[in-house]
């Protein structure tokens, strides 16, 4: 009995220490990204080149993961930081959802393991993008995320713009606060200057009368005006936010490593296999190991591949496509930017809209 679970407590330090070590370089790689973007980048040129229609800024998000190639730790502080300069609700979730799996590393490494089955990679990506753009334009209804996300960032989100009394409205009735949802609440403070963008500012504070709506027109920004030039006071700067991220954002990394340690020693993965039959229960199965095993997405390809031969095609898109999304690691990182019922409403939906895309997988491949 003691052996058993000396041999336990051993193999759940080992799993801690892996996924904290596989997990740790991509967190300061997104900690780098976000420090860039806080100090080194105009936010009011990067704002006016997100699409101002809802559905596609959140696929413009989506597809942002291509210039970031971050997995699931890192991909949270760039998102943080593009909820705090003031990026759309639609934009900033399509690439908290979408970034870990649609950017070039994981694409490749996706293509490696899984060659013989050229259609995994085209479904994993494409089911991706479908479920991160539809998460942001799901979340674009919601005008002001301040009642959803935790105080520390709320305080330092820019006001949403109230341009007019229909827009006001919209702000104060969001179909995605109505009883029944996880999202309550709303704001009623003025709009910042520095919060609108640039191309708006010249046009009377952002308003979108429809007089002068037509002479709104975005002017051609060059990639290279977006960048702010370094100096020794903003180099200082970004090395200051870097390390009070890594503060944050590390203790809750080790923290998440360890109940992802210790859910996989408790609840032995042989448990969760046996359900791995039929169309319906594979996909059940999967989505349980894709959270609890909480592999980076650069390398679960590998750790699906294993599978391949007993499980169905739907499944192992389920583990690939909702694993990086939401697993345990991710749940904790994202709990220091939202509050538990906005999570809560995330993991949901994304579950839902993957057992349903991977099912309609099955039915028509498997």
């Amino acid at each position: 009995m003691e052996s058993t679970l000396i041999n336990q407590l051993n193999s759940g330090f080992t799993l801690f220490l892996s996924l904290l070590v596989e997990a740790l370089p991509f967190l300061l790689l997104g900690v780098l990204f976000s420090s860039i973007l806080n100090q080194l980048v105009d936010e009011r040129k990067l704002l006016s080149l997100v699409p101002s229609h809802p559905l596609l800024a959140a696929l413009f998000g989506s597809l942002v993961g291509f210039l970031f190639p971050v997995c699931e730790c890192g991909n949270v502080p760039v998102a943080r930081r593009f909820i705090i300069q003031g990026i759309p609700a639609s934009a900033a979730i399509g690439f908290l959802f979408a970034a870990p799996t649609i950017n070039p590393i994981v694409i490749w490494s996706t293509w490696i393991a899984f060659r013989d089955q050229p259609e995994i990679v085209f479904l994993r990506v494409l089911l991706s993008l479908i479920i991160a753009t539809l998460l942001g334009w799901v979340f674009s209804f919601q005008k002001d995320l301040r009642p959803i996300l935790q105080p520390a960032i709320a305080r330092l989100l820019p006001p949403p713009r109230m341009n007019d009394k229909k827009t006001a409205e919209a702000g104060e009735s969001s179909p995605l606060l109505q009883p029944g949802t996880y999202l309550l609440g709303s704001a009623e403070q003025p709009v910042r200057l520095e919060s609108i963008p640039f191309w708006q500012t010249a046009q009377g504070f952002g308003t979108t009368d429809k007089k002068t709506s037509k002479l709104q027109k975005r002017p051609k920004i060059k990639l290279r005006s977006l960048f702010l030039r370094p100096s020794k006071e903003r180099l200082g700067l970004m090395v200051e936010n870097m390390v009070q991220e890594l503060r944050e954002l590390g203790g809750v990394l080790v923290i998440g490593s360890a109940i992802a340690a210790l859910i996989q020693v408790a609840m032995p993965r042989e448990i969760i296999l046996s359900l791995g039959h039929g169309p319906v229960s594979s996909i059940v199965a999967m989505l349980l190991l894709g959270g609890v095993v909480s592999i980076c997405s650069t390398v679960d390809a590998f750790f699906a591949l294993s599978f391949a031969a007993t499980f169905t095609s739907g499944s192992l898109l389920a583990f690939l496509v909702f694993g990086p999304m939401i697993d345990i690691k991710t749940v904790g990182l994202m709990l220091s930017v939202f509050k538990p019922r906005a999570v809560v409403y995330l993991m949901i939906l994304a579950a839902q809209m993957t057992f349903i895309l991977t099912l309609i997988v099955n039915l028509n491949l498997s």
